[in-house]
């Protein structure tokens, strides 16, 4: 098994135990406690404008990933990864999160509706959060429907696939109820 380099922002080897301390004590710059981590995770923009602050702090996707892979979660989404880190809360395989939040994120929607966010986490399922970014969505459309021209006429336009895309995303880092 090769090991997982990690290096400080000085381009200094350290071990991944430093790489937890460090993310540890810098955490709470970015978020007061586990509500407002899932407050900011849960919508596209303010969860890409945090990962662009953790990145500038020297925790970009290179070193998120390998800290998955440190703390055995490459199944899991990075939320649950930094709210392990932050919490010591278990982290959940992508696919038990979508398991626990379908009904919420399907209640109310149509057949069609349903059936692209099926799609759309399936592919989060498969390869993480990246997934559910706001710029991922046209090619998401195009995978699905050839364009966004014959999604619009599926899903009722553009500003509806937005806000279906957009809102779904809040059941799916909600608590879930025990």
């Amino acid at each position: 098994m090769i090991a997982t380099m990690f290096y400080n922002v000085d381009g200094k080897p350290i071990s991944a135990e430093e790489v937890l301390e460090n993310l540890y004590g810098k955490l709470p710059e970015f978020f007061k406690n586990e509500e407002e981590l899932r407050k900011i995770w849960s919508v596209p923009a303010t969860r890409k404008s945090f990962l662009e602050k953790l990145e500038e702090a020297g925790y970009g996707k290179d070193e998120l990933s390998n800290l998955q892979k440190l703390i055995n979660a490459q199944k899991s989404d990075l939320f649950d990864v930094l709210e392990y880190v932050s919490f010591a809360i278990k982290p959940i395989t992508r696919e038990e999160r979508v398991v626990n939040a379908s009904s919420q994120i399907f209640n109310g929607l149509g057949d069609r509706q349903k059936d692209f966010l099926s799609f759309v986490l399936s592919k989060y399922i498969e390869t993480g959060v990246g997934e559910l970014a706001q710029e991922k969505l046209p090619s998401l459309l195009e995978l699905k429907y050839h364009s966004i021209t014959d999604a619009a006429e599926a899903l009722g336009g553009v500003e509806s696939i937005k806000n279906t895309f957009i809102e779904f995303q809040k059941y799916l880092y909600k608590i879930k109820a025990a």
